[in-house]
């Protein structure tokens, strides 16, 4: 039957739409016709299908030469002929002639074979989508090869989103399918059984590896009809502040949490990538102005999960970095409460890249401590005859308000009145300074250019290099500013 002249034009104007379907090529034979980079790409695509694949081109490439030398791919190096299409099921015409792709595609269309024309909607019968790949489970995004790069946008941020352990969940409810269609045979009380389980332990459990109990709390859902609604806590680092920073899984923690308890050194730009009817608290603590104990962020965080809630401590940097997710996850384990942690940027890390500082580098620093100083008594317990050896870069925490303290006790131990240093303020931020000079006036230049936390001390020759490899924001400040005034607010906030 031929298509009239009036359906004809609807289609041009409003092309339909794609009818998304997945293939099972094991054992089937598949042809692809060219052998160079594009192909090569095509190829690669279809090697974990099992498909049977059988490539024509007169020359080819080194990557097609060793998939054929490894006996992954049958390769023959001749012209394209029509016959070569026998017992096709599905054909790619990747070579870089036009019309030799149109004879492809037109000798497929006559067979009843589905083809991809390379850069050729229009010749295409079948489009090869961009594809997010979570072990068996697949997520395909198809533009009807309209526009291939907003395809490849979307699975972009699909990637951020989806879990590398959906694949071994995947897996896992596979290996229980018979028993859970029997114990649910009516298709609506399954699918809710389903809806209370993917929020429920067993994911948490697959996502930390722990396959067995995974299998075990599983088997638990199916052997009683409630699924235990158990909370948990996620220990997130937000790393320094800049969004771009925050890793995939903080993400994914982010856009999952019920309740997100925060730091004051977490940003705005990172609060605002969360899940937007999540409850906030915010449970910052700053020097002199605790706003939530310690003790306090712990019977928050086991309040909420107890009932059920799904918990976010969100902290600036790293929990495990001067961050007291030890003690944390010891109250949780002490209730019983399930908990993950995410690590983040740290702030020696972030603030010494964003301020072109290498931590260690072969001529000047062998070596990275990190210290934490914010109080005279935590400082009496350091090592300061250690942190006074030279080639070894340090990087103080907390320490703005103990400059003196530092500068003093460094010297009096032996480390050079000359050692750069460099003070990174608000690191990775709109809003960075770096402040840099020498040990011998380490907290007047401060005091100069009234330095406030959040900063970094970053102490050792490797700081010297900040004036030179700096790359984000301003240049760094160096030395005093005789003619700027005292500022009238005291050095006395920590970091």
């Amino acid at each position: 039957m031929t298509a009239s002249p009036a359906t004809t034009a609807s289609s041009r104007l409003f092309p339909p739409r794609l009818f998304p379907l997945f293939a099972d090529l094991r054992g089937r034979r598949v042809l692809v016709v060219g052998a160079g980079s594009v192909a090569a790409r095509k190829i690669r695509a279809l090697l974990d299908t099992g498909a049977a694949i059988v490539v024509v081109a007169v020359a080819a490439g080194d990557e097609v030469l060793a998939l054929a030398a490894d006996g992954r791919i049958e390769l023959a190096l001749a012209a394209f002929d029509e016959t070569q299409l026998d017992d096709a099921w599905f054909v790619v015409a990747a070579t870089n002639d036009v019309v030799t792709n149109a004879r492809i595609a037109a000798a497929a269309e006559a067979r009843r074979v589905f083809a991809n024309v390379v850069d050729d909607a229009a010749l295409s019968t079948v489009q090869l989508p961009a594809v997010v790949n979570r072990g068996r489970l697949q997520v395909a995004i198809s533009s009807a090869g309209a526009a291939p790069m907003l395809a490849r946008h979307v699975r972009a941020q699909i990637e951020t989103l989806l879990d590398e352990s959906l694949g071994d969940l995947l897996e896992l409810f596979e290996r229980h399918r018979d028993a859970i269609r029997a114990r649910w045979s009516d298709l609506p009380q399954r699918r809710r059984w389903f809806e209370r389980v993917l929020t429920g332990v067993v994911p948490r459990l697959v996502r930390a590896k722990q396959h067995i109990a995974a299998d075990i709390a599983l088997q638990d859902a199916l052997d009683n009809d409630a699924v235990e609604h158990q909370g948990s806590v996620v220990l997130v680092g937000a790393g320094p502040g800049d969004p771009g920073l925050l890793t995939l899984r903080a993400l994914r923690a982010l856009n999952e949490a019920d309740v997100i308890l925060h730091d004051h050194l977490v940003s705005a730009d990172v609060l605002a990538l969360a899940r937007r009817d999540a409850t906030f608290i915010d449970v910052g603590k700053q020097a002199g102005q605790h706003r939530v104990e310690q003790d306090g962020i712990h019977a928050l965080m086991i309040e909420h999960a107890q009932r059920g809630a799904r918990v976010v401590r969100l902290k600036g940097g790293d929990p495990f970095v001067f961050g007291r997710g030890g003690e944390e996850l010891e109250a949780l384990r002490a209730e019983g409460i399930r908990y993950e942690v995410v690590p983040g940027i740290t702030a020696a890390n972030a603030c010494a890249a964003y301020a072109g500082i290498p931590l260690t580098h072969r001529d000047h620093a062998q070596s990275v401590r990190l210290v934490t100083a914010h109080c005279g008594k935590s400082a009496d317990r350091l090592d300061w005859n250690g942190l006074a050896q030279d080639r070894q870069t340090l990087a103080f925490y907390m320490g703005v308000a103990g400059l003196e303290r530092i500068r003093d006790r460094l010297v009096a131990h032996g480390r050079a009145a000359s050692t750069p240093f460099a003070i990174v303020e608000n690191g990775s931020r709109a809003d960075q300074r770096v402040v840099t000079g020498t040990l011998a006036e380490l907290p007047e230049i401060a005091r100069d250019h009234a330095v406030r936390s959040p900063a970094l001390l970053i102490l050792g020759e490797v700081a010297a290099l900040a004036d030179e490899l700096h790359w984000f924001g301003a240049p760094p400040l160096s030395g005093r500013c005789h003619d700027l005034p005292v500022p009238s607010l005291p050095l006395e906030r920590a970091a």
